[in-house]
């Protein structure tokens, strides 16, 4: 896929309104990487890339009625999906470009974030935008529902070496952005890295 803004948005805009339906059963796993994030009672949460907002009530359980979950996304179709299946109700939806977020710095405790490294534009520098707005100590999770090699399989694609998703490729790119990255599962039924910012 290209890494501009309009063929991101234009991909996702056309998908938007049947993509819950696409992915019925992706729930549980949304719920599983939410988890392991560590949130707390009152914690601050982004789902960077929201989408539909699959994450959002899993986000919420975690931070409870005190916590704050926020949900940015750049395509203005996802979001208007999320409102319809009323997640807009769990968290705060913001039509926001990953790479220049209308974020305090160090003002959340945790970004989650699910398929959003493929579509970055600039990952490093994007991963640093990520990185300002999470206090030091806070956490990152970058989830997608199935594995590398389930993925590109479903893409009719060959996983290419330079993949950014691949744990050789990943952790340097997260260290260069601020994150020390802590765990890293590549399953068919699911990938997973979580990372800790430092400084």
């Amino acid at each position: 896929m290209a890494h501009d803004h309009t063929h991101v948005q234009e991909f996702f805009g056309a998908r938007a309104a049947d993509w819950d339906a696409r992915f019925p059963d992706d729930g549980p796993a949304y719920a599983a990487a939410a988890a392991g994030l560590g949130l707390h009672p009152g914690d601050r949460v982004l789902d960077a890339g929201c989408g539909t907002g699959r994450a959002l009530p899993a986000l919420r359980d975690a931070v409870g009625p005190q916590g704050t979950v926020l949900g940015a996304d750049l395509t203005p179709e996802m979001l208007a999906a999320a409102v319809r299946g009323g997640r807009d109700a769990v968290g705060a939806l913001l039509l926001a470009d990953v790479a220049r977020l209308p974020l305090r710095t160090d003002c959340l405790d945790a970004v989650f974030a699910a398929g959003l490294i493929a579509h970055l534009p600039r990952p490093a520098t994007n991963l640093r935008e990520l990185a300002r707005v999470v206090r030091p100590g806070g956490r990152l999770a970058l989830f997608h529902p199935i594995g590398r090699a389930s993925l590109a399989a479903r893409q009719g694609r060959e996983i290419t070496p330079d993949d950014l998703r691949a744990e050789r490729t990943l952790r340097p790119l997260l260290a260069g952005a601020g994150w020390r990255m802590d765990s890293y599962v590549d399953e068919d039924d699911r990938f997973l890295a979580l990372a800790v910012r430092v400084g």
